[in-house]
């Protein structure tokens, strides 16, 4: 078992805010519809922890998002933070990319795979192209005085 480390993370605004206790470095992804709905994404990456090693520094709003299940996220700016049991019992999950840093995290396992899109996985052979060598993007910081965020 390894030590616990403190991370940080929140919603895009900084509204909310939230330190966790985690333990390693794994992470999954969940494919089901509803973390596809609840994310606008093909899949949500989570990173479970215990709910008593998540302290809310600002809170969160909450979204039942079925008879089961609640999700945290900002009603400012629309991030979602991550998953939990309506009932209170078990682990939750905070989204990996609400992380301050989340570049150590590894995908060790997915879930929902009755609704997986198998051809979203292996982006490996697609072309890349970084966020400051793309002209639209770059005019558009520019002009709003700014450098490109990383």
């Amino acid at each position: 078992m390894s030590q616990k480390t403190e991370k940080s993370g929140g919603c895009l605004c900084g509204r909310v805010r939230y330190r966790a206790m985690i333990d390693g470095d794994d992470a999954y992804w969940c494919h089901c519809r509803m973390c596809q709905k609840a994310t606008g994404g093909i899949a949500a990456a989570f990173v479970q922890v215990e709910p008593a090693d998540v302290t809310w520094l600002s809170e969160p709003d909450w979204y039942a998002s079925s008879p089961i299940a609640r999700r945290p996220f900002c009603s400012h700016c629309g991030t979602p933070l991550g998953f939990a049991w309506a009932d209170g019992k078990g682990d939750m999950d905070l989204t990996v990319g609400s992380f301050d840093d989340p570049s150590n995290f590894r995908p060790v396992a997915h879930a929902g795979c009755e609704s997986m899109h198998e051809a979203w996985l292996d982006t490996s052979d697609l072309p890349r192209q970084r966020s400051d060598e793309t002209q639209s993007i770059v005019s558009r910081w520019k002009d709003a005085g700014l450098e490109v965020p990383e």
